[in-house]
């Protein structure tokens, strides 16, 4: 185990008391651990796409349909890669999941809604071969921190919508059933017009407000919004914490449920470095939800 990983866990036993969950659940789920394999390098972008996009797959290893979950990593759009993630596909895999961690194109070579597109390619990509990895089309989820975060997001509300985003690569494969947003910038709008949002969205807000509005989750949400998770450093200077308790209050006002894990004492990286405690949450949320969800979603399907 490296280093930096070992003291992050560390921190995280330490902090796990400093922490509150907002409409926790009496009681978490339980499953059994279980050993996977993992599949390294899946080309999953289709030909012709103007770069070409890879995934780690991990695949627990049980007789059961596998409830799948779409893994997105964090870097403002503009950096780091799949690899940031791995720790927490190993920790969902390890519960019963099958995870798909993707790569996606990055700003300013590449604007929005390019991203977006990545991540609905990502999930047309599962639902087209769930008959060979034992997937469950009816329960597949999305996780992502950060930007990853504010992509699984906005990618999961405008699958309820008829917004010109869903289309052409969008569509119901891309609603997952349940989405677990750590750090999640919801509304861009707020953030003015600082370098990584400008170049994300390829320019200033006072000169493209109608696409500043389109790429903010917030503006999509809607009464058929899955459920969310939402995780969040309490002294988060980077994307402060009132995105997440805004984000929750317009879920609530459209009768979505969610529930909302504060993490005291942490900001942006330290909420991730120490997440080990929100992840094991998240996880329990999504064990509730893709049980449940599968019924739900087949008439999507």
């Amino acid at each position: 185990m490296y280093p930096l990983r070992l003291l992050a866990i560390l921190a995280s036993a330490l902090l796990s008391a400093c922490a509150s969950h907002q409409n926790a659940p009496q009681q978490t789920a339980t499953t059994p651990e279980t050993n996977f394999s993992t599949r390294t390098d899946i080309t999953f972008s289709p030909d012709g796409w103007s770069r070409t996009l890879q995934a780690d797959l991990y695949l627990p290893e049980t007789g059961d349909l596998l409830p799948a979950v779409l893994l997105v990593h964090g870097g403002g759009w503009e950096r780091r890669s799949r690899e940031d993630m791995a720790w927490i596909a190993e920790h969902l895999a390890s519960r019963g999941f099958a995870v798909m961690n993707i790569d996606y194109r990055f700003a300013p070579e590449h604007t929005f809604p390019a991203q977006l597109y990545d991540l609905q390619v990502a999930m047309k990509w599962l639902y087209h071969h769930a008959d060979t990895y034992r997937l469950d089309r009816n329960a597949i989820s999305a996780f992502g921190f950060s930007s990853g975060a504010h992509l699984v997001s906005l990618m999961a509300l405008v699958a309820e919508t008829r917004h010109p985003l869903n289309q052409p690569h969008g569509g119901d494969h891309a609603r997952p059933v349940a989405v677990v947003a750590g750090g999640l910038p919801g509304d861009l709008r707020t953030f003015g017009s600082g370098k990584l949002i400008r170049q994300f969205l390829g320019g200033e807000q006072e000169d493209i407000p109608a696409v500043y509005r389109a790429a903010s989750p917030i503006t999509h949400i809607s009464a058929g919004a899955p459920p969310f998770f939402l995780f969040h450093g309490a002294l988060d200077m980077l994307v402060p914490v009132s995105q997440a308790r805004e984000f929750r209050a317009r879920l609530t006002d459209h009768g979505v449920e969610s529930e909302l894990y504060l993490m005291h004492l942490r900001g942006h990286i330290t909420s991730f470095l120490t997440a080990g405690n929100a992840v094991e949450k998240a996880t329990d949320f999504l064990i509730r939800h893709t049980r449940a969800g599968g019924e739900d979603s087949e008439a999507r399907h």
